[in-house]
């Protein structure tokens, strides 16, 4: 067996094909598209290389064949709760179902991150954000993976886990019927805040993102930055990502809720892309693009899935997101616009957000794993400590 770093075009193009070769046969296999996944390994399009560094590798067989693959990054930037000790990540692993080849690769991954002075390794992640091929999945394997979802064959999780890897923590998924009525507590909530003064919950409108970026930025630093599980976000940045979605974006489903016209929560989805994408084998041109806009017209697309979600501390625990949830389904439910809803992934470490979806009505539709592997094999493994709530 050959393990070859990815130094030019020719093995960048087998890294991909990698992915290919080893779900072709799986009938519900979308795949990522090519340019997505070669901008995370471009200095100039990932942001992520002002922290830290990648390398790629691709494994062949003596004949030739390309039988796995592995990229292994450093990020001074990835602090998780609880972790003392420089943690690199590896991702976009593949390996045939083969023992020896998934720990060759492990092992080149491991010797690289420790000369990077790293002590532990998790994975799979990403070399970016955590909204896209994060963790590795073991249950979900009935239904075609959202778009940015992780997808991988069933025996990944053993192979993984006979090298050494730990489960640091769950990632679970939760979906519904879009039509399935809200549990009772939400028309009781919604019809508390409707008559109180100062309270109002509206969606987006496309020619005005840039208030919309703002008021975005607002809630998700109160929301999820002061935690540490995530760093704070620029009005610029949002603009950024909102211009990005315009031509996807379905101003229906994308919500705010406000009080006194200050923004106390959020509630923000798109139409699955991956439901357009499974059509265009990986490339995104002129052609395809016309495609997406055509389906997108035609309201091909009837799965939506959550981008974030996030109450402003002081406004928790009163009902605020009940409220605004309840509000975005008076407009949607019952037209056939979307058939399925499909949440963003929780962490078991953070058992709100994991209510929060059950709340909804939601059941358990996948499940991740984020695994971690010490370097020191005498070092006692500690799973990721639970979410610790202020405000």
């Amino acid at each position: 067996m050959q393990l070859i770093e990815v130094t030019d075009r020719i093995t960048a193009k087998d890294f991909l094909q990698v992915n290919v070769l080893l779900n072709q046969h799986n009938p519900i296999y979308i795949r990522p598209l090519d340019n997505e996944v070669n901008d995370v390994f471009d200095p100039a399009k990932n942001k992520t290389y002002k922290y830290g560094e990648t390398k790629r590798w691709i494994a062949k067989d003596t004949s030739g064949k390309l039988v796995g693959r592995i990229a292994a990054f450093t990020n001074a930037k990835y602090i998780n709760k609880g972790t003392e000790f420089s943690t690199g990540g590896v991702g976009f692993f593949d390996s045939i179902d083969d023992q020896q080849v998934a720990n060759a690769l492990f092992d080149i991954a491991k010797q690289w991150l420790q000369e990077k002075g790293m002590e532990a390794m998790d994975g799979p992640i990403n070399f970016g954000d955590r909204d896209k091929w994060w963790g590795l999945m073991v249950e979900g394997f009935d239904s075609e993976p959202a778009y940015g979802m992780p997808f991988n064959p069933p025996y990944y999780e053993s192979l993984f886990s006979n090298y050494g890897f730990h489960n640091y923590y769950n990632q679970y998924y939760y979906s519904i019927n879009v039509d399935d009525p809200l549990p009772p507590r939400f028309a009781e909530r919604h019809a508390k805040f409707k008559s109180k003064p100062g309270y109002l919950a509206k969606h987006v409108k496309l020619n005005d993102l840039d208030k919309y970026a703002g008021d975005f930025a607002t809630v998700y630093n109160a929301a999820w930055a002061q935690h540490g599980e995530a760093k704070e976000i620029t009005k610029e940045q949002v603009i950024k990502l909102f211009k990005t979605m315009k031509p996807i974006m379905d101003e229906r489903a994308v919500w705010f809720a406000y009080y006194r016209e200050e923004p106390v929560a959020m509630f923000i989805n798109i139409p699955d892309l991956n439901q357009y994408f499974k059509h265009f084998n990986g490339r995104l041109g002129w052609f395809q693009k016309l495609q997406l806009l055509w389906m997108k017209k035609r309201g091909y697309n009837k799965r939506l899935t959550g981008l974030a979600f996030g109450v402003v501390p002081k406004y928790q625990a009163l009902g605020i997101d009940s409220f605004m949830i309840y509000e975005s389904a008076q407009l949607i439910q019952f037209k056939g616009w979307y058939s399925q809803y499909e949440m963003g992934w929780a962490g078991d470490w953070n058992p709100k957000m994991v209510n929060i979806y059950k709340s909804l009505g939601g059941s358990q539709s996948r499940r991740m794993i984020t695994f971690r592997y010490l370097f020191n094999r005498s070092q006692a493994f500690e799973r990721h400590p639970e979410m610790e709530y202020k405000g």
